[in-house]
This record gives C-alpha cells, structure tokens and sequence, in this order.
C-alpha cells in the first residue's frame, strides 16, 4: 500500500466530497444473482468487490470520462457513502439495491468499516471575553507566504522568539481535528483568533490564547489551502473582514471573518477534476486562486479519455465572487491525440496544474505562479515554468521554463507502463514551492524557484530570464524541494525530502535543511538529516513541507515527525520537539501528531509557535493536531 500511495499520490491529497463523485457512480437495476444476504462483516471485501465491478467499475476505471477514479473514492468515509446513497443524491438511484449491498459498496471503496468514525469529544466553545474578535490587534500575515513576495520570513519583533526562547518553549494548548488523519492548512492569526481547515471539511475560528471554538464552517470537501484575511472597505468608511479559502473539490469560498457565515462560493474550473490545493492570494480587492487537478490520478485507467484538464489561476472580486479573468496555462483547448492501446481517445496538451500560492509584484504590477507537469502529450512550452501575469487583466508577460518536455501521469507509474503514459513519461518535476521575490545584497529584485528536481532557479522579474541555478537534492516524483522555501537576509533556506520513490537516480539522496546565497547560489551551510526514525512505521528523514525564518531562527516540520528549530546563520539545530507524542487537547482528548508536509509551515507569531502535524498521505505518519508553544509565564 505505501509503494502505490508513493506513486499514485505525490501531487497533493485526493480526500474529496462524495456529494460530487456519488453522483455519477452508475447503479443499474440489481439482480438477485448478487444477495449479500446476512454475511459476516469479514466477509465485506470481496463481495463488495462484486458489486461494484458489477454496477460501478464500468463507469469509474474510466468508462465515463467525468467519473472520478476508484482509488480517489478510497479517500472518503464510508459512512459518507453509505449516507449518500441512503439519504443523501443518489439515494434514487439506489434504490433497488439491498441496503447491505450499500454498506459493502461503501467498505469496499475506503477499505474501512462502517462505524470507524466514531463521536469525540467536543471542544469548548468559547464564552465572555475569550469569543470576541479585537481587530486593533496585528495579523499574522498578508497572505499565505507571510510576505507579499512570499518569503515565508516573520521580523524578530513580530515572532518574539529569538534563539535564547527556543529551549523554554512549552505546549500551552492542543486542538485535536476529529476524524482526521492529516493537518495541512496553514494557520492565520487573525483579531486574537487562530483561523485554520481541515481535512473533515471544517474551518475553525479558535480563541489564540485558549483553543476554545469561536465558530466552525463547514466546506463541502477537505480544506486543504490556507487562510487568508482580507479588509475590504465597503463604502462610507465601512470596511468587510472576511477570510478566504479553497478546497478538494475546486471550490472557492469567502466567510465572514467574525460570524463564520458564507458570503459565497463558487467552483473554481467547470473540470470535474479540478482542486485547490494552493492558498489563494487576496491583493487590491481581488482573490487570486491558484488552480490545480485530481485527473493526473484518473489516467491510471486504460479506458480513461486523458487527459483535458488545463492549470489556471482565477481573478475574483473578493466582496461578492464575481469572476474578473481566468488564464490558463495552456492557451489551447486540448484536442484529439492518438487512440490508446485500450482503444480510448488521448487528448491533449493538457495539465500545467497550478499547486503553489500566487507571489504578489507591486512594482511591476504581476502576480507570478509555478506550473507542474503536462498530464498528456504533447508537451508545452509552460509546464513545469515560472510565468508571470498582469494583475489586472491575466496576460501572460512572460515564461521561464525549467524543465523541458515534461508529460506525465500515474499510468506512468506502474511496473509496465499502463495505455496513458505520455511518451514523454516524466520525470514529473513540477514547481510545489511557491515563487519567491527576493532581494539580492546590491539591492536588486530577484526572483527564486525551488523544484521538485531538486534543484532552485534564480531569475530576472523583468525578462524571466535565467540568473543562475544550483542543485540541492536529487529530487523525483515526491520531491525534492516541495511546498515552501524561505529567504531572509540574503539567505535562502531550502528544505529538501528525497523521500524514495522506487525510481533510479544518479545523484544521492540529500534529505534535510540547507541554505544558500541569494546573490549566486553558494552554499552557507548544510543540515543533512539523519534517519532518526527507530523503527516507526511511515516515517521518512526529509522535509517536504514548507518552512518559516526569522533573522535569526528558521523553523521546519519534517516527515519523521519531529520539529526542528535552527539557528539561521549556523544551520545548527537549537530544538527538537517529537510532535508525534501524546497530548491532552483542549476537547480533554488524547491526539497525537505525525508527518509534517503540505502547505502548512511552522508560524511563530507574538511569543508563541503554531504548528499543524499530521499527514496520513502517500505513505506517511497519520496524526490530527494544532500545537501551540510559548515562553514560560
């Protein structure tokens, strides 16, 4: 299971709302030749098997192109399908099955048994003081890079924690994300409150100094993005304070930040596939979002018609969703290509998915993005690329490709290539990490791409041309440099996974935390990650996670469950907290947390640390808190 999770599911997690893909499972009339009668709960597995290659398989191992593919339904609860087809949208189309059929279709797909999810205990709602918003107090970030340019970098008098703090830090809370195996959004700090998703769906509003509940929403699908604030003023000096988010399912939504009430969403591309994985960026009353796709996993079937899924970033009004502009990162409509072995028609180009959040150039008056690989042949000029877009109107100025001739899917990852690998197939080196603008020591802007080859490019904002270029890993499908680097002070700080991805490499695996020049690249020092993983299962050196640096701190959550403080001149590590151990949440349960990787970073904010841990996700160590350190009373 953990070699196919590693091959199918680098690109981003594939929990998804089973009220979009229930809906277009195909249930015929159910014959009595396929009785489940009485039979034991043991036996859920292969009869459950029976009925969906009976009823379901046509449809979704790539029959209908707009179906989603079996091994994405395997991330829902059962009790989630179970309920739709009972209750919930396909309950009319269910209705000749026998209600045991439905229970072994749901525990079928997810593996899992009914009643798995089980009730926990409820965290504490906030009362008196400790559930009112103060607005006169600072936030934590503009956006989900903490810095317009996306340096990831907080000031030594924001964070309040300088190196002489770091061994006095103490937990002080713990929220626990019930029924979750993964914690990927990235928290903002916001009117006291700690704004942060989930993979359940849910979007809590949390009181900053206790963790009690100051409101929950709840999305259709896992949030996994970020959080960003905005205040957008509204007219005879009155301003909206809103909070913006994306999910699994590409949608988009805009809560108000005080009452946590939708004042809209939409669906970000018609694709069915389409997913926001970045967190959008909120500029100058418009919403940037950053759009990424599931269908690089559907191509895994022979029959699947891949591949017409194209990256785009969307521009919003952020007060009422209107749509602005939408660019693609493919000018082109995917056409009709070769017919597969299978006999299924290919389209393309397609894929160039956006999965980073958008870098914002006030000077120049462009947003930059990084695009991941082509799903379909034949390969374009801006997969895995840096481009550059006019703020107002989305023009493409310009484009700096890294990698050339890029187009791959998991059809391509299998032991004889399935009938969709592209002819290019791989090697799968997109840009995760979103762009960096930087400033090198004669003052000059510059602009710093780290990819999952493991390599970071430096390039010229005005012409994207390249500067220089330096390699920090061997890279490969799960990274390499992943979701986040950060810079401060002329120095770049770039974590790097290598996690082993069953491919052949020549260059040796480099798993850990290493910073470079600004100006050229040069190496300031290495943090090489030893495996100090003893044994437990799921556990990998190696940081795919994005990071966060004060001048004199970088902080960075790896995939053997530990966090590391350094010290941001040296590399040396000044702290070390197993963020896998027990701990006592605010609800009085017992959590505890796991991997570290996804968009979510380490954020030290007025004294105190936020840390998410958890990422049951391509072979990773499941986990499910928020964890909060600060300094001694």
């Amino acid at each position: 299971m953990r070699k196919t999770l590693r091959y199918f599911l680098h690109s981003g997690a594939f929990q998804v709302s089973l009220a979009v893909f229930i809906n277009l499972i195909c249930l015929s009339a159910y014959s009595a030749e396929v009785n489940s009668g009485s039979a034991p709960i043991h036996d859920a597995k292969p009869r459950g098997q029976m009925v969906y290659d009976a009823h379901c398989a046509t449809c979704h191992n790539g029959g209908v192109a707009r179906a989603p593919a079996q091994q994405m339904l395997s991330f829902l609860p059962p009790e989630v399908i179970y309920k739709t087809l009972t209750e919930g949208l396909m309950r009319t189309q269910a209705a000749a099955l026998a209600d045991e059929d439905k229970k072994l279709i749901a525990e079928f797909l997810t593996r899992r048994e009914l009643g798995s999810i089980v009730a926990g205990y409820a965290a504490p709602v906030c009362t008196g003081a400790s559930k009112k918003f103060d607005w006169s107090r600072a936030i934590s970030a503009p956006n989900w890079g903490l810095t317009w340019g996306n340096t990831r970098e907080v000031s030594e008098t924001t964070a309040d924690l300088g190196p002489k703090d770091i061994p006095r830090l103490e937990l002080k809370w713990a929220f626990e994300f019930q029924n979750t195996q993964r914690a990927r959004s990235h928290p903002l700090i916001a009117g006291g409150a700690v704004f942060v998703g989930s993979q359940s769906g849910h979007v809590y509003a949390l009181d900053a100094q206790t963790g009690c509940v100051r409101w929950t929403f709840e999305a259709a699908a896992e949030v996994r993005t970020g959080i960003v604030f905005a205040e957008v003023a509204t007219g005879s000096s009155q301003s909206q304070r809103i909070v913006v988010f994306g999910d699994v399912l590409g949608r988009v939504y805009a809560v108000g930040a005080e009452s946590g009430k939708a004042l809209w969403r939409l669906r970000a591309d018609e694709h069915p596939a389409a997913t926001i994985t970045g967190t959008p960026t909120v500029f100058e009353g418009l919403v940037y979002v950053p759009v990424s796709s599931l269908e690089v996993v559907s191509a895994r079937f022979d029959e699947y018609e891949c591949c017409k899924f194209r990256g785009s970033v969307l521009a919003l009004d952020v007060l009422t969703g209107k749509r602005i502009w939408q660019t693609y990162t493919i000018a082109s409509t995917p056409a009709p290509q070769q017919i597969n072995s299978a006999g299924a028609q290919n389209y393309g180009p397609s894929g160039a998915p956006i999965w980073n959040s958008p870098t914002i150039d006030r000077k120049r008056r462009v947003l930059y993005v990084g695009t991941g690989e082509n799903y379909s042949s034949p390969a374009t000029l801006t997969s895995d690329a840096i481009l550059a877009m006019d703020l107002k109107s989305g023009e493409i100025k310009w484009h700096y490709q890294a990698t050339v001739g890029d187009a791959w899917n998991t059809a391509c990852s299998f032991g004889e290539k399935r009938a969709n690998c592209p002819t290019e197939d791989g090697p799968d080196h997109d840009f995760g990490a979103s762009i960096v603008l930087a400033v090198d020591q004669a003052g000059q802007d510059i602009l710093l791409a780290a990819q999952k080859s493991g390599k970071v490019h430096a390039v010229d904002p005005d012409s994207g041309k390249l500067l220089w270029q330096v390699r920090i890993g061997r890279g490969g499908l799960s990274g390499g440099i992943h979701f986040g680097i950060a810079v401060s002070h002329g120095r770049a700080f770039i974590p790097n996974s290598d996690v082993f991805d069953y491919q052949t490499h020549t260059v040796p695996a480099a798993p850990g935390l290493f910073a470079i020049s600004v100006d050229d690249g040069s190496f300031l020092w290495r943090a090489p990650m030893a495996n100090e993983c003893n044994g437990r299962k799921f556990c990998d050196p190696g940081i795919g996670a994005a990071i966060t640096a004060t001048p004199s701190l970088v902080f960075a959550g790896a995939l053997d469950g530990y966090l590391r403080i350094h010290d941001a001149a040296t590399g040396k590590v000044l702290r070390k907290i197993d963020t896998t151990a027990p701990v006592t949440t605010v609800s009085g349960s017992t959590a505890t947390g796991g991997s570290m990787d996804g968009g979510t970073a380490p954020l030290p904010f007025e004294g105190r640390l936020y840390v998410n841990s958890g990422y049951n996700f391509a072979g990773h160590m499941k986990g499910n808190v928020l964890l909060v350190y600060g300094k001694p009373e």
